[in-house]
């Protein structure tokens, strides 16, 4: 009985649809702050080590805004689902390597390495089962399907 009632079919789209959304979220709050405090940014990813912090600085504001929002809308969702996990871990070997430090401040990047590899985990999956049928992909696809049904039917 309640293997039925939580059928893959009838919970799957929903799913991905907040899947999408709360992976999104996360990273639109994040880059809208790097966004509007650029000068920052490029100073934290000196700070960071990572190589030319003013381009670091950039990739970041786009994969944390635009192709987080494309996620969440379901745009291109496979391939940006697999670009975005090899980004969040290269934020994850690039921002928090715990494996340097010591004390609180190994512990807490230790919390965030771990963190961005559970957010692959999920990009992984968003990659393998597509964005579901709440989404542009979906929409854009079953667009295209009715026009080849028009331009064969005439």
């Amino acid at each position: 009985m309640f293997d039925s009632l939580l059928h893959k079919s009838y919970f799957q789209d929903p799913l991905l649809l907040a899947a999408r959304v709360l992976i999104a979220w996360l990273f639109v709050l994040f880059g809208w702050g790097k966004l509007v405090g650029f000068a920052g940014t490029v100073a934290y990813m000196q700070h960071t080590g990572a190589p030319i912090p003013v381009l670091a600085a950039a990739i970041a504001v786009v994969m944390e805004v635009p192709v987080a929002l494309a996620i969440a809308f379901g745009a291109a969702t496979r391939p940006l689902a697999l670009l975005m996990a090899l980004y969040t871990l290269g934020t994850a070997l690039i921002g928090h390597p715990y494996w340097t430090m010591t004390g609180a401040e190994q512990y807490a990047n230790e919390i965030n390495f771990y963190k961005n590899i559970a957010i692959i985990g999920g990009l992984l999956a968003l990659y393998v089962a597509g964005p579901g049928r709440f989404a542009v992909d979906a929409w854009l696809g079953r667009r295209a399907a009715a026009s080849r049904r028009t331009m064969h039917a005439a």
